[in-house]
């Protein structure tokens, strides 16, 4: 069966450490070519990892009639631009999230990919690990009892780094955008709900652009569920995901980030009694590109709709919102 064929705009750093070695190792995908607004970066890249083509700028790589799909790793304010760009030239596209900077651009990218029908797909990675099935499992079989609680912590400290991309507000900098999306995301694939509002804490910091360095907030959902959690960029490490239930919780350790190289596993406890469900290796990048192959060439649904991503960015705005003022805000 034909591998669908992709292209790259530009070489951020997740495109070496994640992008490359999961499409290596896709037997449904290949990587055809790699773009840089500088030919020399675009040609030393393709050299290095193997790359068929090299091109000096986004829109040649665009015009190539042999890509069918194309990866968005471009700073946060360019995912709708370039997205756009792609599906005008008839290109399905996977754009790292957030895949845009507030609901009303998701809004736009989604009516404008229907109209052009092609895919359009939000990179979370992390939902296409077989982990999260076994855990919408478990919650679904009433094992944890009624689930009252969930809380998710993703840190990490890079603030030494006073030049990062992340530390540009005009660009869509901020923990919120880079990493708590991952938490809200979470919360809403495993509750199979939206939350009616958000209150967040910000700390935003004068030396990095005025983004928000840390946020800490509570997502209200229906059933009287609280989803806490903490995000930030000034902080020691931490990967975790929690659920509360009424007989049992069930504890995810490397929650969003894990080895392709190692087992993963989360920690069920019913009652006090501990067990642990392990998974094998698996790249969950590569697990990501196989189910948006599976897609193009079936031409169906994918797994996770741009609808999705509206949703999600629509909390983002409620979060971002409440942290800047310092208050509650509900979400419609």
């Amino acid at each position: 069966m034909k591998k669908i064929t992709w292209g790259i705009l530009g070489c951020a750093e997740i495109v070496f450490r994640a992008f490359i070695p999961a499409i290596s190792q896709s037997e449904n995908n290949e990587l055809r070519a790699i773009s840089s607004r500088r030919i020399e970066k675009a040609k030393e890249t393709a050299a290095t990892h193997n790359i068929p083509f090299a091109y000096g700028s986004y829109e040649e790589l665009l015009q190539d009639p042999e890509i069918d799909a194309v990866y968005i790793p471009l700073p946060n304010h360019l995912h709708k631009e370039w997205s756009m760009k792609a599906a005008a030239a008839g290109k399905h596209v996977l754009c790292e999230k957030p895949i845009a900077l507030n609901e009303e651009e998701s809004k736009e990218l989604a009516d404008y990919f229907r109209e052009r029908d092609v895919l359009l797909g939000e990179a979370f990675m992390y939902r296409h690990h077989p982990r999260y099935d076994r855990i919408k499992e478990i919650v679904k079989s009433g094992e944890l009892g009624t689930i009252r609680a969930l809380h998710g912590t993703f840190t990490f400290n890079n603030a030494k780094d006073k030049g990062n991309i992340r530390y540009r507000s005009d660009w869509g900098g901020g923990s919120l955008y880079d990493i708590g999306c991952y938490i809200i995301n979470s919360a809403r694939l495993i509750l199979e709900k939206e939350p009616k509002a958000a209150t967040v804490q910000g700390f935003f910091s004068e030396e990095h652009g005025n983004v928000d360095m840390m946020a800490s907030g509570l997502l209200e959902f229906p059933d009287s569920i609280g989803v806490t959690f903490m995000c930030g960029m000034w902080a020691e490490y931490q990967n975790t995901l929690q659920i509360v239930g009424t007989e049992g919780t069930i504890d995810v350790p490397s929650s969003f980030e894990c080895s392709p190289e190692e087992k993963s596993s989360f920690f069920v406890t019913i009652k006090g009694e501990k067990r642990l469900e392990h998974f094998q290796p698996v790249n969950q990048y590569t697990l990501q590109l196989d189910d948006f192959a599976k897609s193009v060439r079936e031409k169906t649904l994918l797994a996770f709709e741009v609808e999705d991503a509206i949703l999600n960015m629509r909390v983002l705005d409620a979060c971002l919102k409440s942290a800047k003022e310092n208050s509650k805000v509900f979400i419609n």
